[in-house]
């Protein structure tokens, strides 16, 4: 009785697991072919490549410069 009760419980862990990745790889097929399907037919906009300039460069004067490289000499501990 033993044997039988233990061979039931197998065959429905065994059922239940199949069923799981089953469903599982189902559910990665549907999504990859949502996937597909959505960037074949609606492809996202090329976006026209913008020039960037760049701004000013700012002069420090070199009074700041050396107060700001104080403070960051203390800072480190030197």
């Amino acid at each position: 009785m033993e044997v039988d009760l233990f061979q039931q419980g197998v065959d429905l862990m065994l059922f239940g697991m199949g069923t799981v990745f089953t469903f599982l790889i189902s559910l990665v097929g549907a999504i990859y072919l949502m996937s597909w399907v959505i960037s074949r037919f609606f492809p996202e906009p090329v976006q026209p490549a913008v020039a960037v300039q760049m701004a000013p460069v700012a002069v420090v004067e070199p009074r700041i410069q050396a107060v700001i490289q104080a403070a960051i000499d203390k800072h480190r501990g030197k």
